[in-house]
Protein backbone atom coordinates (compact mmCIF):
# COMPACT_ATOMS: atom_id res chain seq x y z
CA UNK A 1 0.00 0.00 0.00
CA UNK A 2 1.26 3.71 -0.85
CA UNK A 3 1.90 6.21 1.28
CA UNK A 4 -0.87 8.88 1.35
CA UNK A 5 0.62 12.26 0.95
CA UNK A 6 -0.54 15.50 2.58
CA UNK A 7 -3.14 16.22 -0.49
CA UNK A 8 -4.43 12.66 -0.37
CA UNK A 9 -5.14 12.94 3.36
CA UNK A 10 -6.49 16.45 3.86
CA UNK A 11 -7.65 17.10 0.28
CA UNK A 12 -8.65 13.97 -1.68
CA UNK A 13 -11.24 15.94 -3.39
CA UNK A 14 -9.18 18.90 -4.52
CA UNK A 15 -9.40 19.66 -8.27
CA UNK A 16 -5.95 22.11 -7.78
CA UNK A 17 -4.34 21.79 -11.56
CA UNK A 18 -0.72 21.52 -9.38
CA UNK A 19 -1.89 19.40 -6.14
CA UNK A 20 -5.48 17.73 -6.73
CA UNK A 21 -5.62 14.41 -6.55
CA UNK A 22 -8.84 14.29 -8.40
CA UNK A 23 -7.72 16.65 -11.54
CA UNK A 24 -7.70 14.20 -14.36
CA UNK A 25 -5.74 16.86 -16.09
CA UNK A 26 -3.59 18.12 -13.22
CA UNK A 27 0.07 17.46 -12.04
CA UNK A 28 -1.00 15.64 -8.62
CA UNK A 29 1.94 17.11 -6.82
CA UNK A 30 2.40 14.32 -3.83
CA UNK A 31 3.72 16.37 -0.88
CA UNK A 32 5.42 14.42 2.61
CA UNK A 33 6.71 15.23 6.14
CA UNK A 34 10.62 14.55 6.06
CA UNK A 35 12.23 15.65 9.54
CA UNK A 36 11.43 19.92 9.08
CA UNK A 37 10.48 20.55 5.53
CA UNK A 38 8.31 19.10 3.05
CA UNK A 39 9.83 16.42 0.24
CA UNK A 40 7.86 15.53 -3.36
CA UNK A 41 8.98 13.99 -6.32
CA UNK A 42 7.45 14.48 -9.75
CA UNK A 43 8.11 13.08 -12.94
CA UNK A 44 7.68 15.56 -15.80
CA UNK A 45 5.91 14.45 -18.83
CA UNK A 46 7.36 15.87 -22.60
CA UNK A 47 4.07 18.05 -22.59
CA UNK A 48 5.36 20.21 -20.04
CA UNK A 49 8.43 21.07 -21.81
CA UNK A 50 9.40 25.05 -22.92
CA UNK A 51 11.53 23.38 -25.59
CA UNK A 52 13.21 20.13 -26.07
CA UNK A 53 14.47 18.65 -22.68
CA UNK A 54 13.67 21.51 -20.36
CA UNK A 55 10.55 21.83 -17.63
CA UNK A 56 8.75 24.78 -18.59
CA UNK A 57 8.87 28.05 -16.27
CA UNK A 58 5.10 28.60 -15.55
CA UNK A 59 5.04 24.87 -14.80
CA UNK A 60 7.83 25.13 -12.65
CA UNK A 61 6.16 28.31 -10.94
CA UNK A 62 3.25 25.80 -10.32
CA UNK A 63 4.95 23.22 -8.73
CA UNK A 64 6.66 25.26 -5.96
CA UNK A 65 3.39 27.22 -5.38
CA UNK A 66 1.53 24.60 -4.52
CA UNK A 67 4.04 22.31 -2.60
CA UNK A 68 4.50 25.66 -0.65
CA UNK A 69 0.99 26.31 -0.04
CA UNK A 70 0.98 22.75 1.46
CA UNK A 71 4.31 23.35 3.50
CA UNK A 72 2.03 26.69 5.03
CA UNK A 73 -0.86 24.79 5.32
CA UNK A 74 1.47 21.75 7.62
CA UNK A 75 3.18 24.40 9.23
CA UNK A 76 0.50 26.40 10.49
CA UNK A 77 -1.37 23.30 11.33
CA UNK A 78 1.53 22.00 13.67
CA UNK A 79 1.83 25.32 15.27
CA UNK A 80 -1.54 25.60 16.13
CA UNK A 81 -1.53 21.60 17.36
CA UNK A 82 -4.61 21.17 14.89
CA UNK A 83 -6.38 17.98 13.72
CA UNK A 84 -6.30 19.01 10.02
CA UNK A 85 -4.07 21.96 8.32
CA UNK A 86 -6.64 25.64 7.60
CA UNK A 87 -7.03 26.18 3.85
CA UNK A 88 -4.15 28.58 3.09
CA UNK A 89 -3.99 30.71 0.06
CA UNK A 90 -0.85 32.75 -1.90
CA UNK A 91 -0.26 35.79 -0.88
CA UNK A 92 3.05 36.55 -3.01
CA UNK A 93 6.14 34.83 -4.29
CA UNK A 94 9.05 35.28 -6.02
CA UNK A 95 11.31 32.55 -8.01
CA UNK A 96 14.93 32.49 -9.02
CA UNK A 97 15.84 30.38 -11.94
CA UNK A 98 19.11 29.29 -11.74
CA UNK A 99 19.51 26.56 -14.77
CA UNK A 100 17.02 24.61 -17.25
CA UNK A 101 15.69 21.80 -15.37
CA UNK A 102 15.57 18.56 -17.40
CA UNK A 103 12.41 16.73 -18.16
CA UNK A 104 14.59 13.48 -18.51
CA UNK A 105 15.04 12.84 -14.49
CA UNK A 106 12.63 13.35 -11.55
CA UNK A 107 11.69 16.68 -10.27
CA UNK A 108 12.30 17.04 -6.73
CA UNK A 109 10.90 19.64 -4.40
CA UNK A 110 12.13 20.60 -1.28
CA UNK A 111 10.69 22.86 1.30
CA UNK A 112 10.29 24.48 5.02
CA UNK A 113 8.35 27.18 6.33
CA UNK A 114 11.37 30.49 7.71
CA UNK A 115 8.53 32.60 9.83
CA UNK A 116 5.33 31.72 11.13
CA UNK A 117 2.33 33.66 12.75
CA UNK A 118 -1.04 32.79 14.02
CA UNK A 119 -2.16 32.80 10.52
CA UNK A 120 0.54 33.49 7.88
CA UNK A 121 3.99 31.59 7.23
CA UNK A 122 6.94 32.33 5.10
CA UNK A 123 8.31 29.47 3.25
CA UNK A 124 11.23 28.84 1.03
CA UNK A 125 11.36 26.28 -1.57
CA UNK A 126 13.77 24.70 -3.74
CA UNK A 127 12.92 22.80 -7.20
CA UNK A 128 16.26 19.84 -8.21
CA UNK A 129 17.28 18.01 -10.72
CA UNK A 130 19.78 15.33 -10.79
CA UNK A 131 20.83 16.57 -7.54
CA UNK A 132 21.27 20.36 -8.64
CA UNK A 133 18.92 23.09 -7.89
CA UNK A 134 17.77 24.47 -10.65
CA UNK A 135 15.04 27.27 -9.41
CA UNK A 136 14.59 29.21 -5.61
CA UNK A 137 11.47 29.84 -4.07
CA UNK A 138 10.21 32.29 -1.46
CA UNK A 139 6.62 33.32 -0.55
CA UNK A 140 4.06 34.36 1.68
CA UNK A 141 0.44 32.36 3.15
CA UNK A 142 -2.33 33.38 4.27
CA UNK A 143 -4.87 30.87 6.19
CA UNK A 144 -8.61 32.55 5.18
CA UNK A 145 -11.86 32.66 6.91
CA UNK A 146 -14.64 31.52 6.29
CA UNK A 147 -16.13 33.61 3.27
CA UNK A 148 -13.51 33.69 1.55
CA UNK A 149 -13.80 32.24 -1.85
CA UNK A 150 -11.22 29.60 -1.00
CA UNK A 151 -12.16 28.30 2.38
CA UNK A 152 -12.91 24.97 2.68
CA UNK A 153 -11.96 24.49 -1.30
CA UNK A 154 -10.11 21.24 -0.45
Amino acid sequence: MKNLSLQEQYAPRSSCWGCGPTNPDGLHIRSFPKNNELIAEWKPEKKYEAFPGALNGGVIGTLLDCHCNWTAAFSLMKRAGAARPPCTVTSDYGIKFLRPASTRESVFLSAKAVDLTDDRATVEGTLSVGGKVCATFRGSFVAVKEGHPAYHRW
